[in-house]
């Protein structure tokens, strides 16, 4: 067991689903199964005494839905749906889980929602402890600060500081609320550059400072009196961080 695994359970009412999701579990290094269930309503009671830090729900359950199982848990744990189905995926957003995986799975796309899982577990540790935290030892901080070179000098940018990055042609923008540094630089530079706790692609031009985020209106974020247009392939992961605080 990894110094970091998250407890998962398991529910589904199909046995060969929970086998094959436990089995992603274990092959998964950051993760380990607290146990699996069949019945949404003894997952419930289990649930009530043994804290866990994901769960892997099946939506379609013949005695209650995954959604309806979400919706009778006062504190729910971090939540990939799993489903047959593409048809949940509305109310699994506005359920603001993790991810959404559709049957039959691979390995490949488990890892990428158990990925998911560890960041947001990460965010929340700062706000709220994880089940077990006994055990588990979550990264350091990240450093408060980078240097970034601006013509012929290295300048200090404070990661608080900033409120936005913009790409342009082969330049970004680094804007602060004091001023702008031009950066011969490409966004993904930036985006492994600057710490994903604080910052989110979202749009291929647009990197955003989140806790400088005031509000999210139609398809724009409103960072310091400035609009700046969201992607819509960057939102529903947008509105999952936004839940998280």
């Amino acid at each position: 067991m990894s110094a970091t695994a998250l407890r998962c359970l398991v529910v589904d009412d199909d046995t060969l689903s929970v086998q094959v999701v436990l089995k992603c579990i274990t092959n998964t290094p950051f993760l380990t199964a607290a146990g699996s269930y069949t019945n949404p309503v003894e997952a419930i009671e289990f649930l009530r005494t043994h804290p866990v830090d994901l769960l892997f729900l099946d939506v379609e359950m013949p005695l209650m839905s995954g959604i309806d199982l979400l919706r009778t848990l006062q504190n729910p744990p971090l939540v990939v749906l799993i489903t047959s189905s593409k048809e949940y995926a509305v109310e699994a957003f506005e359920q603001a889980v993790v991810d959404y995986l559709v049957k039959p799975l691979s390995y490949a796309r488990f890892l990428q929602a158990a990925h998911k899982a560890l960041e947001a577990a990460q965010r929340q540790a700062s706000v709220q402890p994880l089940a077990g935290t006994d055990s588990i030892q979550l990264p350091a901080p990240d450093t408060d600060f980078t240097f970034v070179k601006v013509d012929n000098k290295l300048v200090r940018v404070s990661f608080q500081e900033v409120h936005y990055v913009e790409a342009l042609g082969d330049y970004v923008h680094i804007v602060t609320g004091h001023n702008k540094l031009i950066v011969y630089s490409t966004m993904r530079s930036v985006e492994e550059k600057f710490p994903a706790t604080r910052f989110m692609r979202i749009h291929r031009s647009f990197i955003v400072n989140i806790y400088r985020i005031h509000s999210l209106e139609d398809n724009s974020v409103i960072v310091e009196g400035k609009y700046l247009p969201v992607g819509q392939t960057y939102l529903r992961e947008l509105l999952q961080r936004l839940n998280k605080f």
